[in-house]
């Protein structure tokens, strides 16, 4: 198993490897998960498997969206992690919880503990995130955590919202 990244009070967030698949599977095959997200459902535990062996984002950018863990019981409830964009060099914030384990306040813990690691560890100035303007639950976790709506956006062909949050301790 890979190491933790990120804890909190409740959770334990760490890399993903291609043995987490019939996570990946499972996570993604609920259409309610991914109504919003414009990524297709993966076909077979193996196409997840095949997606996590050829994810690279940890070693080519020391980030990446982690896989997050009930402390309590080590069960699987979704990813949360940060994502660098190489085109426009943004760091997108992003998170996905099985359904059994939404409002729970899992998200927004581990999107606090996500963007304390980019501030206080990657020394990141600012992160985004995105959603589908429909996703009422993910955009009132980008307003819990502190984020700022910056503007509408097209996300996915369909419109969409783009929020941020500065780094209040990083030298400008």
């Amino acid at each position: 198993m890979s190491s933790f990244i990120i804890q909190t009070q409740r959770l334990y967030l760490r890399e993903s490897t291609p043995d987490d698949a019939a996570f990946a599977y499972l996570l993604n095959k609920d259409p309610e998960v991914v109504q919003y997200t414009g990524d297709p459902p993966f076909e077979s535990v193996e196409e997840a498997r095949q997606f996590l062996s050829n994810y690279t984002a940890y070693q080519d950018y020391g980030m990446g969206r982690w896989y997050i863990f009930l402390k309590e019981n080590d069960e699987f409830i979704g990813w949360c992690g940060l994502k660098y964009h190489p085109d426009t060099e943004a760091v997108d914030l992003g998170y996905r919880l099985v359904k059994k384990h939404w409002n729970k306040g899992y998200a927004t813990e581990a999107s606090l503990a996500c963007i304390d690691y980019g501030f206080n560890t990657l020394n990141l100035k600012e992160i985004i995130a995105q959603a589908d303007k429909r996703n009422i639950a993910s955009i009132r976790v980008m307003e819990k955590i502190g984020m700022q709506l910056i503007k509408e956006i097209d996300f996915d062909e369909e419109l969409g919202v783009l929020y941020m949050i500065q780094n209040q301790t990083s030298s400008k």
